[in-house]
């Protein structure tokens, strides 16, 4: 039976109040179609089951508010958002469709050239750049969710089921960019470029909002830790595969595994298969259902960090796709999963930014958490615990 998401309407009058997401299946469900033209005062809770807590923000009252009031409620809206689930879906974002129609359209030209035209830019041999294609087993997915080398050094024994290609700026000279020829594919370099950009005014917008309510203060102290230069585009495959290989614990598209950064900023096609962990229910993972145009947002580890473990870095995955339609059927009976196309965008602080924790972070009677560290340092021990053989 083919499963339909509905949308829950959480109504938000005071948002000093935390948010209760053991309430959410308390609320009427409500046609998808009613996600237009939601007002600053609303989270919507987007799912097929009922209870799950992942809101969706209307960030258009942020971007272009009518009054002060708006914009903050909007700001600590996200903020309890990123608080107590750690995921959210934003929408009026001021992206528009028609460019993540081209871009979803230029990732799927460049998965569908040969094996031996995307060697053409191989990912180099270890974690120092991380840059270019990646193919299917070359990245490997730990078990670890913090920053503590010693809980990444065992390796997944699940295959991992992925191709990728990393995108950064081009004014990071330690991690240079790895194109394609122009002739191999044709306007890619100059598209991915402007799209980097264009994705990084966005981040600088949601760190803002972040920090708005956070109340710091300087609320952009978040953003300005950010010019861009340490964001890392990834474009990503995830080819067809026979479901039983997913079902038996044979291979995976995308094993549990938290971000390392500030936030991620990811776009998803319509196949689905995103789950993340239910913040009530340690171990239980929860779909985050593709919505069209929106942003799925989530903290990473150096923000939590950042945040003496205020704001909440959730466990997600990759997992079979939810719906029968999303499937082929082989002569042989054998279901096989549709091709996954996904667009995460990783945004970190430049290298040579001190993390430390904030200050207003810092509740009474608590200590930080965590030492003073570069965020150069922090990005090397994490990439080289993701591609270490």
């Amino acid at each position: 039976m083919q499963e339909d998401y509905k949308l829950n309407l959480i109504t938000i009058y005071h948002l000093e109040s935390t948010l209760n997401i053991d309430h959410f299946d308390s609320y009427n469900h409500l046609n998808s179609t009613s996600i237009q033209n939601t007002s600053s005062h609303q989270i919507l809770n987007m799912t097929s089951d009922p209870t799950s807590p992942i809101p969706i923000i209307d960030f258009s009252p942020f971007l272009h508010p009518t009054s002060q009031t708006s914009r903050l409620e909007t700001a600590k809206a996200l903020v309890e958002a990123c608080r107590h689930v750690g995921f959210v879906y934003i929408i009026n974002h001021d992206i528009p469709s028609s460019l993540l129609e081209e871009a979803f359209a230029m990732t799927k030209e460049l998965f569908d050239l040969s094996h031996e035209e995307k060697m053409q830019a191989e990912h180099p041999p270890g974690p120092c750049v991380h840059r270019g294609y990646s193919y299917p087993g070359l990245e490997k997915v730990y078990q670890v969710i913090s920053d503590d080398v010693k809980l990444g050094e065992k390796l997944r024994d699940v295959r991992d089921c992925k191709e990728s290609y990393e995108i950064g700026s081009e004014k990071n000279p330690e991690q240079p960019n790895i194109w394609l020829p122009e002739s191999t594919l044709p306007n890619f370099h100059s598209f991915m470029q402007s799209f980097y950009h264009r994705l990084s005014s966005t981040e600088q917008q949601i760190l803002l909002a972040l920090g708005t309510g956070l109340e710091l203060h300087n609320p952009s102290f978040l953003a300005d830790f950010h010019s861009g230069n340490g964001n890392q585009l990834r474009l990503l495959h995830y080819p067809p595969i026979p479901a039983s290989e997913i079902e038996k614990g044979i291979a995976a598209r995308m094993p549990a595994h938290s971000d390392f950064g500030s936030i991620t900023l990811v776009f998803q096609d319509e196949c689905g298969g995103l789950e993340i962990e239910h913040p009530k229910k340690p171990g239980e993972f929860i779909r985050a259902h593709p919505l069209k145009d929106a942003i799925v947002m989530n903290v990473g580890d150096l923000l939590m960090r950042w945040t003496n473990d205020d704001l909440k870095s959730t466990l997600h995955r990759v997992q079979l796709p939810p719906l029968s339609t999303r499937y082929t059927i082989t002569d042989e009976g054998e279901k096989i999963t549709q091709a996954r196309y996904s667009i995460p965008y990783f945004c970190g602080p430049d290298a040579d930014k001190v993390i430390e924790v904030l200050g207003e972070c810092v509740k009474d009677g608590e200590e930080k958490k965590y030492e003073p560290i570069t965020a150069g340092e922090y990005f090397k021990m994490r990439y080289a615990l993701a591609y270490k053989s």
